[in-house]
């Protein structure tokens, strides 16, 4: 049964069983390996996506719910970077091992969309379902309160000043910033 829906801003048909875990058909079927499996329940957000700009666990996201729906995975949230949480991603240093950052990324862009200016309470809230291993979490809220005050025009680096450009470690995180690694 082919799928009609948009992956990342471009007309996608997949023909797979509708029952197909959205996380298998983008890694195995479309090569869009920056969306990760880590539980397989929808318990640890490692799978995180954007559906019509929900944050979605796409393991437990059969292909046919998304018949004529908008798909975004962190290589269409950015391809360069530029998106706030992934700018703010890199200025914190956020990332360790790196493995849940896509699905940490995706759902503090869908947070930001939803509330640019979150309290610790509404991150601590959108984040909860989402499992680092390494223990970022301090990074990671520090890293989208720094995100919304990119998306609202801040320029000044939180870390090295107005005019620094964090790009070794840009090109050390680009990995996880737009899912480049298996």
């Amino acid at each position: 049964m082919a799928i009609h829906f948009t992956l990342n801003g471009k007309p996608t048909t997949l023909d797979v069983n509708p029952n197909m875990p959205l996380l298998w058909a983008l890694r195995d079927n479309l090569n869009m390996t920056g969306t990760k499996f880590g539980c397989g329940m929808a318990l640890c957000g490692a799978c995180t996506v954007h559906v019509n700009g929900e944050a979605t666990r796409s393991c437990q996201t059969p292909v046919s719910s998304l018949a004529g729906k908008k798909v975004t995975t962190i290589e269409g949230l950015s391809p360069s970077c530029s998106h706030p949480v992934q700018k703010a991603w890199v200025e914190i240093d956020v990332p360790q091992c790196g493995y849940c950052q896509s699905g940490q990324i995706m759902a503090a862009a869908a947070l930001l969309a939803k509330t640019p200016q979150p309290t610790d309470a509404q991150i601590e809230d959108a984040m909860s379902g989402n499992i680092c291993r390494c223990g970022t979490y301090n990074q990671i809220r520090k890293a989208i309160h720094r995100a919304a005050q990119l998306q609202a025009g801040g320029n000044k680096s939180a870390h090295w000043g107005e005019n620094a450009a964090p790009v070794e470690s840009a090109a050390r995180s680009g990995d996880v910033l737009v899912g480049g690694a298996e």
